[in-house]
């Protein structure tokens, strides 16, 4: 067994880092639904809308909250407006793993900027 003794923490040590925390998280959700918005399906726009009003910054959860999301995610066949399908648009199926793919870097390096 290893002891450590001496070793003293700043009083503010779990406050900062709850602080930090917080607002690599709220980077990160707010990146997130930038970045998807290119990809997200999209006929009208209520979906894209939707992931903005259902989310909210900083919880961890992006969540696109119109009632066919769901659907949308799995199935689109990628033939709407600027669809992956109809003359190399990005939008379509399982947009957030696909602009998870193309950006992964991108939001790394802006967390280490932070």
């Amino acid at each position: 067994m290893i002891k450590f003794t001496g070793i003293t923490f700043d009083p503010n040590f779990s406050q900062n880092a709850e602080k930090n925390f917080n607002e690599c998280q709220k980077y990160i959700d707010n990146k997130v639904l930038q970045l998807s918005d290119p990809y997200v399906p999209m006929k009208e726009g209520k979906l894209k809308e939707s992931g903005t009003s259902g989310t909210v910054v900083g919880s961890g959860v992006v969540e696109y909250i119109a009632p066919y999301g769901r659907k949308q995610y799995y199935e689109n066949a990628g033939m709407g407006k600027e669809g992956m399908n109809r003359g190399g648009g990005l939008r379509g199926k399982e947009w957030f793993e696909r602009m998870k793919a193309d950006h992964k870097d991108e939001i790394l390096e802006g967390l280490k900027k932070l």
